[in-house]
C-alpha cells in the first residue's frame, strides 16, 4: 500500500508523546489543487506487546483540538488498559488548531451584533455581517476556509489511516466527534474494527426541531439542577425557590443591573448569565453554578463588589474562529427574514422558559444567516450499510445534546448500532460511573458489545 509518510518527532509541548504532519488536498474533488498540513499527535501503546492497533480521537467542537487531547488529555481520560492496547491519535481536524486554522479579524468579531433581532432591519444587520465576516475570515485562512466541513475531514481520516499503515481503525468520538464518526462509517464502513461514539448529533434533522430539541435539553438540564439543589443542604441556593432567583436574575440582567464579579465595569446580559450556567451544566458543575448564581443575586442596585481588575494584553489582529467555517457547511440552516426567524426563536423559549433557549445552539444558527444556501454537507438520514457494532453513549440528561438525537441515530442505524443510555447528567459520559467506562473499554478492547436494552444507572456527581 503506497502512503504518505508521517515524520515523527516529540512533541514540543510533551516530549512523551509523538507529533508530526500529514500533507493532503484542500479540495478531495480537485486531490492535484492546494494542499494543506494535517496536524497529528501519537502517544504509543504502553504494551506493545498486546496493542490491539490505533485509536483515533476527536473530542468534539466543532474547533477542540485533538492534537491537544492526544498530548495532553488523554492519559487521564482512558484507562490504564486502553493506553496499553491502542496507540492514541490524535488530530486536529482542517481549519482547526494546528490544521491551517480558520482565522478572523478580532475586531471584526468584537463587532458581532446581537443574536436577537427584534425586526427586519436588524435582522438584516446580521445577515450582512455574517458574510462580511466570511469573506474576511476567508481572506486570513486561504482556500481551506471553503472546505472545512466534516465529510472532507472523514476522507482525511481515511488518509491518516493510510498513512498509518493501518487496514482498519478504532475511533472515539465525542459530541460533534461524532459526527465525523457517523459519516466516516457511511463512507469507509469496511475499515472500522470499533467505533464507540458519545454525546452524538443527529445529522438528519431540520432548523425549528435542531433549535426546540436543543433548548429542551438545555430546560431539563436546569430543572436537573434545580431538583439537586432543593435537596442537598451544601446547594449555595438550597432553601430558597430557585427557579425564582434564577427568573429574577435574568430580569435585573435585561435591566442592566447585573455586573461581572471579576470586572465591575462589564454588565452581563442574560444571556451572558445562561450561557456561564449552560457550561456548568456540561459537568455537571452543579455547586459551582449554585454559588454563582447566589453571588450575582446578591448585588445589590446600585453598588457593586470590587472587581478584579486584569491587565489586557494588546488585542491580535486575528484570532481563530474555526466554528461557523465548519457548523455553516455541515447544516442547511438559512432562516430567510425576520419573521421566520422570530418564529424560531418563540418556539426555543417555549421549550426552554428559563434557559431562553439553548444559548449555544441559537448562536450557532444566528451565525449562518445570510449566508449561501449551498453547504458541503447538508444533512441527511445517516445509511450505514458496512460497519461492524457500533456503541453509542448517550446521557439521558445531556445538556446539550438531547437524547432524542441518540435515540434517533440509532433509529435510523438499527442493525449496526447499539444505543446504551446513561440515566443521569451531563455532557461527557465516558468516564462518569464504572459502568459507562466498562462499557466502552470492553468494546474497544475485547470487541464485547452491550446487549440491546442495557442502561448504566446514574453516578455520584462532581
Amino acid at each position: 500500500m503506497t502512503r504518505e509518510a508521517i515524520e515523527w518527532a516529540p512533541c514540543p509541548q510533551d516530549a512523551t508523546a509523538e507529533c508530526g504532519t500529514l500533507r493532503l488536498p484542500v479540495d478531495w474533488a480537485r486531490p492535484s489543487g492546494g494542499t494543506f498540513d494535517l496536524a497529528v499527535a501519537r502517544r504509543r501503546a504502553t504494551d506493545p506487546e498486546r496493542r490491539a492497533g490505533v485509536l483515533l480521537v476527536n473530542p468534539g467542537g466543532p474547533g477542540d483540538s485533538g492534537v491537544d487531547f492526544a498530548v495532553r488529555r488523554a492519559p487521564a481520560q482512558f484507562s490504564a488498559e486502553i493506553q496499553a492496547k491502542f496507540d492514541i491519535i490524535g488530530f486536529d481536524p482542517r481549519g482547526v488548531g494546528a490544521s491551517q486554522p480558520v482565522r478572523c479579524s478580532t475586531e471584526l468579531l468584537d463587532r458581532r451584533p446581537s443574536v436577537y433581532p427584534r425586526n427586519q432591519a436588524e435582522f438584516e444587520r446580521l445577515a450582512a455581517y455574517n458574510r462580511a465576516l466570511r469573506e474576511d475570515c476567508r481572506r486570513h485562512s486561504g482556500p481551506v476556509f471553503d472546505h472545512a466541513d466534516t465529510l472532507s475531514v472523514v476522507r482525511d481520516m481515511d488518509a491518516l489511516r493510510r498513512a498509518l499503515g493501518e487496514k482498519k481503525i478504532n475511533y472515539f468520538g465525542h459530541s460533534y466527534g461524532t459526527l465525523i464518526g457517523q459519516q466516516y462509517a457511511e463512507e469507509y464502513g469496511d475499515r472500522i474494527r470499533t467505533m464507540a461514539l458519545t454525546a452524538n448529533l443527529d445529522h438528519s434533522i431540520g432548523v425549528r426541531e435542531f433549535l426546540v430539541s436543543s433548548a429542551a435539553t438545555a430546560e431539563d438540564s436546569f430543572h436537573q439542577f434545580v431538583t439537586w439543589c432543593d435537596r442537598t443542604d451544601s446547594c449555595a441556593l438550597h432553601g430558597r425557590d430557585v427557579a425564582a432567583v434564577w427568573d429574577g436574575l435574568l430580569a435585573r440582567a435585561d435591566r442592566g443591573e447585573i455586573r461581572d464579579p471579576e470586572s465591575t465595569e462589564e454588565v452581563l446580559t442574560a444571556y451572558d448569565i445562561a450561557l456561564a450556567a449552560f457550561k456548568r451544566l456540561y459537568g455537571p458543575d452543579w455547586s459551582e453554578l449554585a454559588t454563582y448564581v447566589a453571588r450575582l443575586d446578591a448585588q445589590e442596585p446600585g453598588r457593586q463588589e470590587p472587581g478584579r481588575q486584569e491587565a489586557k494584553e494588546p488585542p491580535q489582529e486575528t484570532t481563530a474562529e474555526p466554528f461557523h467555517a465548519v457548523f455553516c457547511q455541515d447544516w442547511r440552516f438559512r432562516p430567510k427574514d425576520y419573521r421566520e426567524y422570530a418564529r424560531l426563536t418563540a418556539a426555543e423559549l417555549r421549550a426552554a422558559p428559563h434557559m431562553r433557549g439553548s444559548p449555544r445552539v441559537h448562536t450557532a444558527v444566528a451565525g449562518c444567516v445570510g449566508l449561501p444556501d449551498e453547504v458541503n454537507n447538508p444533512q441527511h438520514a445517516l445509511r450505514i450499510t458496512e460497519a461492524p457494532g457500533i456503541l453509542l453513549l448517550h446521557s439521558m440528561h445531556d445538556p446539550a445534546n438531547p437524547f432524542s438525537w441518540a435515540a434517533d441515530v440509532h433509529r435510523q442505524t438499527r442493525r449496526t448500532t447499539v444505543l446504551l443510555p446513561y440515566e443521569g447528567a451531563g455532557h461527557s459520559v465516558y468516564g462518569r460511573t464504572d459502568c459507562t467506562r466498562d462499557a466502552v473499554d470492553d468494546y474497544l478492547t475485547e470487541l464485547e458489545i452491550p446487549s440491546p436494552g442495557s442502561r448504566c444507572a446514574p453516578g455520584p456527581l462532581s
